[in-house]
């Protein structure tokens, strides 16, 4: 669990950061309004203690914000200046409570361990739910309403249309809606339109008679046939081409289909969820896509997010990645490095889970410890360096036949670390001096060695 301090004075958020990590939060601090907001959209946050005075605004504001970003965010107010109004305000807006300084520490490790336990039951209550949606990992927002659409139409024969960008899951929430549906006991049968010929995409979908075509041996019967009863998903159905959308048009409106060389209609009864990562509204414009057969295909329209829209769920989606890849690869890897968690926090997914789990897969079967460390890079960029337990030295995977230049590689590191350091402390040498556990006169005569004093 994750914990956000914000409070201008450090020794209250010395305090703070100690009790919070005693119930076992990961936390982080921020001083000021602008810092808070800042760390507010980056992260997820089960917990947060706001001071109500701060340099540049009002705890109020900083409550208000953190509930509009993940409204189920506990939060607790904590000042010196105390008052019923502005108690009223912080329930009213969502507080778990308020809590007055200078404050008894045994009064806060109550306050926190109800917290947690309150936290601990809504997951253990979430989790019962959730185990329904098995595969869509993450309780942001934007996750949670594409479980509630699908809680809500998966018993109803409607047709759906799933879009999103490549890698979000959208295979993952047909085969779901499939399963919460009445023809759960039925076929699910997939096919990706863009991955055969226009020819070859038709006798797979109809199916075709024996010497309907050159190579035609025998009958065979089409994927529609096949998921009879149950449910047809099109992936990539914006790939498929126009002469073809007019015979699946034609399918949806009269349930029956006619396999390549045969004059006998089939009667065929399935349900029909596509998918596609193309603007179909688009694409009508261009004339590439059928305007009645997409009103046909998107009677619900389920929108994924981009791992972008949802940043708060990847540590969710590391967790239940790495479970898989350590059944997969026999290997006793736990966790990653909170360092390695904030680089995928601000990573720019454009591959989305299925890119997470790429860069996760690779990690795992580079790394040797129970810990997966931070990638890094040596000055030519060819060799990785991943820190798997910080009791042991930096690990270099590859080790070019010429050999290295050893200070230069470590002299590289260091710089590295550093620059990630001042990134994770936003420029702050003091907090980025804490994160390296060297005092700040060793951090300054670091930093001025590789980049110079000012």
């Amino acid at each position: 669990m994750r914990a956000l301090v914000v409070d201008d004075e450090i020794n209250i958020q010395e305090i703070l950061s100690i009790l919070l990590e005693d119930f076992g939060f990961q936390v982080d601090r921020a001083s000021n309004r602008e810092e808070a907001e800042e760390l507010i959209e980056k992260n997820y946050y089960d917990l947060a203690l706001i001071d109500l005075r701060l340099p540049d605004g009002s705890g109020i504001d900083i409550l208000k914000k953190i509930k509009e970003k993940n409204p189920k965010t506990e939060a607790v107010i904590i000042t010196a200046f105390a008052s019923s109004e502005t108690a009223v305000e912080a329930i009213k807006l969502g507080a778990y409570d308020y809590i007055s300084k200078p404050f008894e520490l045994n009064e806060l490790r109550l306050l926190i361990r109800n917290v947690k336990n309150k936290l601990e039951l809504e997951k253990k209550l979430a989790e019962k739910k959730d185990e329904k949606f098995e595969g869509l990992i993450g309780k942001s927002p934007a996750i949670q309403l594409v479980k509630e659409t699908i809680e809500k139409i998966a018993p109803y024969d409607i047709n759906v249309l799933i879009v999103g960008e490549s890698g979000t899951g959208k295979d993952v929430v047909a085969r779901t809606i499939h399963r919460l549906s009445r023809r759960a006991s039925k076929p699910f049968v997939a096919i990706n339109c863009a991955s055969l010929p226009a020819e070859l995409l038709e006798s797979e979908l109809f199916g075709y008679k024996k010497g309907a075509f050159t190579g035609a041996t025998s009958d065979k019967k089409g994927l529609i046939e096949e998921a009879n009863g149950g449910t047809l998903f099109l992936d990539e159905i914006g790939e498929m081409p126009i002469p073809l959308q007019a015979k699946l048009l034609r399918f949806i409106e009269t349930k029956k289909i006619r396999p390549l060389g045969s004059v006998k209609e089939i009667d065929v009864d399935v349900r029909i969820i596509s998918a596609t990562n193309r603007d179909l509204e688009e694409e009508i414009e261009k004339g590439n896509f059928r305007e009645d057969l997409y009103y046909r295909l998107s009677t619900i329209t389920i929108k994924m997010p981009s791992l972008k829209e949802r940043r708060e769920d990847i540590p969710l989606l590391v967790e239940s990645i790495l479970k898989d890849l350590r059944e997969k690869y026999n290997k006793d890897i736990q966790s990653v490095s909170p360092e390695f968690l904030e680089y995928l926090m601000q990573y720019d997914f454009k591959g989305n889970i299925r890119e997470l789990r790429n860069i996760l897969e690779k990690a795992v079967i580079l790394s040797d410890g129970k810990e997966i460390g931070l990638p890094r890079y040596d000055s030519k960029g060819i060799n990785s360096i991943y820190i798997d337990d910080p009791d042991q030295p930096f690990t270099i995977r590859t080790f070019p036949e010429e050999g290295i230049d050893l200070k230069a590689v470590l002299s590289n590191i260091e710089k590295s670390l550093i620059e990630r350091a001042m990134e994770l402390s936003d420029g702050n040498k003091t907090r980025a001096a804490d994160i390296l556990g060297l005092t700040f006169r060793e951090f300054r005569y670091r930093f001025d060695k590789h980049f110079g004093k000012n």
